[in-house]
C-alpha cells in the first residue's frame, strides 16, 4: 500500500527548480518509496547502502556519476557522503537540468552540513517524517487501526476514543500503519536495534550499546518533561557530555524532537531547560514498555504519549509543507505553562493537550496568562484533546478534537 504524503507537491515543485532535491528523515519514513513512486519514470535508482556500491563510489566518484549521470535517485548518500562534492562538480556542468539528483539520507547531522556545504543554492532540502494521521486516514483503502468490537480503553468515549490509543501504539511508521496486524512489539525492537547498530556507530562510535538503549528507554520515560542532563546523567553514571553527545545522535536521526523554551522581554524569569519527545509515538511507548492501549491511555504516561501525538502532527504538518517547524513551548518560573507555542512571522499560536476528553473553561488559563503577557503577538490559542467535541472555552481558545489537528 502506498500512503500519499502531503509532501509531494513540495517535491514535485522543488525537483522543477532545483538541479538537485536533499530528502532526509528518519529510517522506514517512506522517502525511497515516495520518491520512487513519484519519479520512478522519469529517474534511475541507484543505493549506497550495499557496500560494493559504497566503495564505488568512494574509490572513483567522477566515474561513478558518469555512470549514472541522471535524472537519478541517489538513495542512502550518508554512506558516501564525499560523493556530494561532486555531484556539485556535476550539476555546474548544467545548472538548467532541474531535478536531475534526488538524493535520500537518514542522518541529519552528516548530511545536512555536506549539502549545504556542498550544494548550496543547488538543492532545495526538505524533512519526511512518519505519516501523520490526516496522512495515514486519507488513504484510500487504508484498514482500520483498532478492532471494533473491542471494548473502550478505561474512561474514553466516543469514535474517536475507540480509534486513537490503539494507533498511537503502533505510531506512524508506513510499514505498521499498512498492515496493523503485524506484531508491532517485535517490529519496534527490531527497528530500535538496527537503528543502534546503523545510525549510532556509524555518528558516535558508542562503544557499550547496552548503555545506550538504557539511556533511550530513561529519555522515553521523561518524554515531555523539563529535561536536567546533569540529573540523567547521574541516574545513569554516565559523563554529562556523553549525555549531551547521545542526545545530539537522537536529534541528528530525526528519533526525538528538541523542543526549546520561548523568550520573550517580558520581564519575567522563564524555565530555561528544554523537553524532549520521541519523534514517532509508537517508538515511545515501545521503550516504555507500553503494550495495551487501555494500559496507555489510562496509565502515569497517558499525558506525555498525547502530548508526543499532538507535537508529532504539528511538526509533521509544517515540515511536509517544505517549512522549517518553528515550535518551542513557554512556562515561567512560577509554574505558569502553554504546551506548545507554534512561531508563524511575528504571531505566536499557543497550543494546550489535555487528555480529558471533557473540556473545561479552566484548560485555558495558560493560553489566557500568554496573552497578557505577550499581547497582541499571541493569536487565536487552542485546546487539544482526545475526544470529538469542538467547543469555546475563553475569548480567543476553542477546544478542538486531536482529529482536527
Amino acid at each position: 500500500m502506498f500512503f500519499e504524503r502531503s509532501i509531494e507537491p513540495v517535491l514535485r515543485r522543488a525537483a522543477r527548480e532545483f538541479p538537485a532535491v536533499v530528502l532526509t528523515g528518519p529510517r522506514q519514513s517512506g522517502k525511497t518509496t515516495l520518491l520512487r513512486r513519484v519519479f520512478g519514470k522519469t529517474h534511475g535508482y541507484v543505493s549506497l547502502e550495499p557496500p560494493d556500491v559504497r566503495l564505488s563510489a568512494s574509490a572513483d566518484p567522477r566515474g561513478f556519476l558518469a555512470a549514472n549521470p541522471g535524472p537519478i535517485i541517489l538513495d542512502e548518500v550518508q554512506y558516501a557522503p564525499d560523493l556530494l562534492a561532486y555531484v556539485k562538480e556535476a550539476i555546474d556542468t548544467d545548472r538548467d537540468a532541474c531535478g536531475r539528483f534526488l538524493i535520500t539520507g537518514s542522518q541529519n547531522l552528516t548530511l545536512s552540513a555536506r549539502a549545504t556545504e556542498s550544494l548550496a543554492g543547488r538543492a532545495a532540502v526538505l524533512g519526511l517524517l512518519p505519516l501523520s494521521d490526516r496522512e495515514a486516514l486519507r488513504s484510500p483503502g487504508m484498514p482500520l487501526p483498532w478492532d471494533p468490537k473491542r471494548p473502550l480503553p478505561h474512561g474514553a468515549r466516543g469514535p474517536q476514543r475507540r480509534r486513537l490509543w490503539p494507533a498511537l501504539l503502533r505510531g506512524g511508521f508506513p510499514e505498521l500503519v499498512a498492515h496493523p496486524r503485524r506484531d508491532r512489539g517485535l517490529w519496534h525492537a527490531s527497528y530500535v536495534q538496527t537503528y543502534l547498530e546503523r545510525d549510532v556507530r556509524t555518528l558516535r562510535q558508542v562503544g557499550d550499546l547496552t548503555q545506550f538503549q538504557i539511556f533511550l528507554r530513561a529519555l522515553a520515560a521523561r518524554s515531555g518533561q523539563l529535561l536536567n542532563l546533569s540529573d540523567l546523567s547521574r541516574d545513569l553514571g554516565i559523563a554529562v557530555n556523553t549525555a549531551k553527545a547521545w542526545l545530539s545522535v537522537l536529534e541528528a536521526t530525526y528519533q526525538v524532537i528538541v523542543l526549546r523554551p520561548y523568550f520573550a522581554n517580558i520581564g519575567k524569569r522563564l524555565v530555561k531547560m528544554p523537553k524532549v519527545y520521541f519523534t514517532d509515538v509508537g517508538t515511545l511507548c515501545y521503550l516504555v514498555g507500553l503494550r495495551d492501549p487501555e494500559h496507555a491511555a489510562a496509565g502515569p504516561l497517558g499525558g506525555a504519549i498525547f502530548e508526543t501525538a499532538v507535537l508529532g502532527e504539528i511538526v509533521k504538518t509544517l515540515l511536509h509543507r517544505g517549512e522549517e517547524p518553528r515550535v518551542f513551548f513557554w512556562r515561567t518560573s512560577s509554574g505558569t505553562e502553554v504546551d506548545i507555542l507554534v512561531e508563524a512571522g511575528a504571531r505566536l499560536v499557543p497550543v494546550e493537550v489535555k487528555l480529558s476528553s471533557t473540556p473545561r473553561p479552566n484548560m485555558a488559563a495558560g493560553i489566557l496568562k500568554l496573552r497578557a503577557d505577550l499581547g497582541k503577538r499571541v493569536t487565536e490559542g487552542y485546546v487539544v484533546h482526545p475526544g470529538d467535541v469542538r467547543l469555546p472555552l475563553a475569548p480567543g481558545v476553542t477546544a478542538i478534537p486531536f482529529r482536527e489537528l
